[in-house]
């Protein structure tokens, strides 16, 4: 048996369970444990954790706990961890409080002195990017970018000048623009990996440029199943163009958006077809050179 266990001995904990992404053999022995341990299950959606539950043979009480009323849950959970009930908290899929409910509720638990113990399982982050052949070592989990382009297009912007791997999630019928702006923003030539639908029975794995993805994922439409995406980082300092032309391309940079002659979006993309280098570099290094000079204009 193992030391840390959703045994009676043990009372009072807030049992943070990752379940399947898609595919029910990717349950852990633990997670079947803590569930059947269980003296309520707190569920992002209970009509998909009690088939969940039906599925493994298991009957609890269940409460659901999401994005819309997880504060006015939250006082009456503590409560039930205080009197010494085991609880455990499962997410639609995968891993709660990623890209999912379930933080706030670990935060009072923990704030509260509560015990809170994770019982691992499986996350469509570290799926992907098992497969992605990306740098893993080191990573960005950006989650679901902003509905709305323009909030979209400044996340996007504020991601682009980072060297490590992208992670996003996406719904399906968000994708598309997504990709697009994706593109636009970090540049196309990006390797990246799309996995869709993953460990299920219609799992598809696309890797390529990203824009490559892009157009593959717009000529599949309409797309189901959501999506999570795991794109290259920025390249080293000199891009495409070699580390000794950096200081020129800043140069340009500076006298095309100096006086506001051009926008910074505008002066990115011109610099980045004439020198081969991502439009996300040339973009971040355009955005320094008008501050760098708006903060000149103010010393004068």
């Amino acid at each position: 048996m193992c030391a840390a266990s959703p045994a009676k001995a043990a009372p009072g904990a807030l049992w943070v369970v990752g379940t399947p992404i898609g595919n029910l053999g990717d349950i852990t022995r633990r997670a079947v444990e803590a569930l059947r341990a269980a003296d309520l299950v707190v569920a992002e959606d209970t009509r998909r954790t009690r088939r969940l539950l039906a599925a493994l043979g298991l009957r609890r009480p269940l409460l659901s706990c999401h994005e819309h009323n997880e504060e006015e849950r939250i006082p009456g959970i503590l409560d039930r961890l205080r009197a010494g009930d085991h609880v455990a908290l499962a997410s639609d899929a995968g891993t709660p409080a990623l890209a999912d409910p379930g933080r706030r509720l670990v935060r009072r638990a923990l704030e509260a002195g509560l015990p809170v113990r994770p019982v691992p399982g499986v996350s469509a982050v570290t799926t992907l990017l098992s497969v992605a052949g990306l740098p893993a070592d080191t990573f960005v989990f950006a989650g679901f970018l902003p509905p709305r382009r323009p909030a979209r297009l400044a996340a996007l912007r504020d991601l682009a000048g980072d060297p490590r791997t992208l992670v996003f999630f996406e719904a399906p019928h968000r994708a598309p623009a997504m990709l697009a702006d994706a593109v636009e923003v970090l540049g196309g030539q990006r390797p990246a990996t799309l996995g869709r639908e993953l460990t299920k029975i219609h799992e598809t794995l696309l890797a390529g440029s990203l824009a490559e993805i892009r157009d593959a994922m717009t000529r599949a439409a309409p797309i189901r199943g959501e999506i999570t995406l795991a794109v290259a980082g920025a390249p080293p300092a000199g891009g495409a163009a070699g580390a000794e032309t950096r200081p020129g391309v800043d140069r340009l940079l500076a006298a095309l958006v100096e006086g506001r002659r051009l926008s910074v979006r505008d002066a990115a993309a011109l610099v980045a077809l004439a020198t081969g280098l991502p439009r996300g570099d040339t973009y971040a290094r355009a955005l320094a050179a008008r501050n760098d000079s708006g903060r000149g204009a103010e010393e004068d």
